[in-house]
């Protein structure tokens, strides 16, 4: 890294509620803010991967508002977070009352990003930036917002959380409409109207829908 991430994440965003789940304050980039408007190779210039964790996508608002509301699902198990950008899913599953949570990026800016929302709350969290799709989890949950965006990623993926779910664990995913998201193996748990920044989305409030991943 080019630059301190820490310095650097205090410095080009502001401490704000995301809109759906005002309950939880991260650092997030706005229109305000340099890094809104920085270009790819501006990006790069600072050894910045694309600042994923600066945003509250939707499909991770949707997830965080659904756990919160069923805290049930989460409530003394463990929990890992899948692509968790900010850790705002990771931070709602352990306000929600989960045993541990283990929040997973393969970005390392995210996991600056995670620590510094994580205290910000008040909740502990770990943070492993690895790839581990595929991999065995030792989770009873798994969450997941926004992931099916790309076809090559979301043919990683539906494999992996089916055989995840067909070991009995529970996989759900928050997806606003998202091209590969695979519907035919999903269940709907809930649905949402979640405000959204029009700079990142085609709309001011995007659909969005919690869905648990089924086994067969």
């Amino acid at each position: 890294m080019r630059t301190d991430p820490e310095s650097f994440i205090r410095s080009n965003t502001s401490l704000m509620a995301s809109p759906h789940v005002p309950e939880i304050r991260l650092h997030l980039a706005s229109e305000a803010h340099d890094l809104w408007l920085k270009t790819e190779e501006e990006l790069e210039e600072i050894g910045l991967p694309p600042p994923f964790w600066a945003f509250a996508w939707a499909g991770g608002q949707g997830l965080a508002r659904y756990i919160l509301d069923h805290s049930e699902i989460v409530a003394g198990k463990t929990v890992l977070d899948f692509a968790s950008g900010s850790g705002l899913v990771a931070i709602a599953a352990r306000l929600a009352g989960a045993n541990h949570v283990l929040a997973v990026d393969i970005d390392p800016w995210a996991g600056t990003a995670i620590r510094l929302n994580a205290a910000e709350n008040g909740v502990d969290l770990d943070f492993a930036g690895a790839d581990i799709i595929g991999d065995a989890v030792d989770a009873d949950v798994i969450l997941a917002g926004d992931v099916f965006y790309d076809r090559d990623f979301a043919e990683k993926l539906v494999p992996w959380f089916r055989r995840l779910a067909g070991g009995g664990r529970t996989v759900l995913v928050g997806d606003p409409g998202r091209a590969y998201l695979p519907k035919d193996r999903l269940e709907a748990q809930a649905t949402y109207q979640v405000p959204v920044t029009r700079a990142l989305e085609d709309s001011e409030v995007k659909k969005t829908t919690v869905w648990r991943f089924l086994a067969s």
